[in-house]
């Protein structure tokens, strides 16, 4: 894992800077003061790249598929970076950056053709990207676990410069694919209820994960945020419009409410399928910790909304009294009772029950039915 702040200044090097020793020559001292700088300050880039569609592939051929787009993926980072320059330090990729989405494939199929194992060669490729450009990588991919055989799960995962997965968020509120709340007693049974909200403490900062629509549930940031995250990393798939489309919104809301950080990259459309390409395709953004986007990418193609996050400045804000300080004015007591009294979506319902699509519509219609019997439609 990636040196962290504390680790570096309780190494040899920091503590010479910090001590002001002797043995530390003023040319060793400036590189250490870079390397500190560095830390705080550098740029971030949410990649907007086109999106190919795997649909209709057998499994040989899809995964030759992944492996040319990591190529790909591997030469737009370099050349974005040669132009950004060195102090990039973390890319985001979109969502979908891999496979495109289930159109009509059964979850076994879809399993068996497009998901992923965690330690196959993909992410082995992907771990390269990050070491060969020296960044924190991100991104979001179907995977399989072999605790839960029967259907894939969605993670975000986040690897390192060196190489390595050092986190990995799997997706908890889905539309048409299994979560772990479907599962929820078996799944933190054998993984740990701090599995579901993993953060990872970094030289770049405190990162943690957001896929897609989750951005939409307040909650997750939140359970985020509780566990120290500073960057929200969201790889995205969504319509872009100047218009505030929900995700916009929350993309906003999201990095105000916890004074975080919000690294969101879209895709530039989708190709292969037989969506419209450019319904998806524009608005990469960063949002800092007051809500504000300080960049965001046109359509197509892009890498122009890299811009530098200032972790000094995000700290001084979250240890400010003030009122727009919003994550140390939280009243967490006023709502805990109402969250544990009322339940919406089920839980544990794929504990016995296959994973199908119909599955998943009737479940939400029980759900409506509920609520609308509670009073609360």
């Amino acid at each position: 894992m990636a040196i962290t702040r504390r680790e570096f200044f309780m190494s040899a090097a920091g503590a010479s800077l910090l001590a002001g020793s002797p043995a530390s020559s003023n040319k060793e001292k400036e590189k250490i003061k870079a390397k500190v700088s560095n830390m705080n300050n550098y740029f971030a880039l949410p990649l907007q790249i086109t999106c190919d569609a795997l649909n209709g592939l057998n499994k040989k051929d899809a995964k030759s598929k992944m492996l040319e787009k990591i190529k790909t993926i591997n030469r737009q980072i370099k050349a974005s970076k040669a132009w950004i320059g060195h102090e990039l330090k973390l890319v985001v990729l979109p969502e979908y950056f891999l496979t495109s989405f289930p159109m009509g494939e059964s979850i076994n199929d879809w399993k068996e053709n497009f998901a992923v194992n965690k330690n196959g060669n993909v992410v082995k490729a992907l771990q390269e990207v990050a070491k060969e450009n020296d960044i924190f990588l991100s991104g979001n991919l179907y995977v399989k676990d072999p605790s839960f055989p029967k259907f894939y799960f969605q993670s975000s995962m986040i690897w390192s410069p060196k190489g390595k997965t050092v986190l990995d968020y799997v997706r908890l509120n889905s539309m048409f694919t299994p979560t772990p709340h479907d599962v929820f007693d078996q799944y933190v049974e054998k993984y740990g209820y701090d599995a579901l909200f993993p953060v990872v403490e970094t030289e770049i900062g405190v990162l943690a994960c957001i896929a897609s629509e989750e951005i939409l549930f307040p909650e997750i940031a939140r359970c985020l945020a509780f566990k120290g995250a500073e960057i929200f990393l969201h790889s995205s798939s969504e319509v872009h419009s100047r218009n505030h489309s929900p995700k916009r919104t929350a993309k906003l809301a999201r990095a105000f409410e916890n004074n975080a950080f919000v690294v969101s990259a879209n895709s530039a459309g989708i190709s292969g399928i037989s969506i419209p390409e450019n319904s998806t395709d524009g608005g990469s953004m960063i949002v800092n910790y007051k809500g504000q986007i300080i960049n965001e990418a046109e359509q197509g193609e892009s890498m122009t909304a890299y811009s530098r996050i200032e972790l000094d400045s995000l700290k001084k804000h979250r240890s400010s009294v003030s009122m727009d300080n919003m994550f140390a004015r939280q009243r967490l007591e006023l709502y805990s009772k109402s969250y544990i009294d009322n339940s919406v979506y089920p839980v544990n319902t794929l504990e016995k029950e296959e994973p199908t699509r119909k599955h998943f519509k009737e479940t939400m219609l029980k759900s409506i039915k509920r609520l609308t019997k509670r009073g609360m439609i």
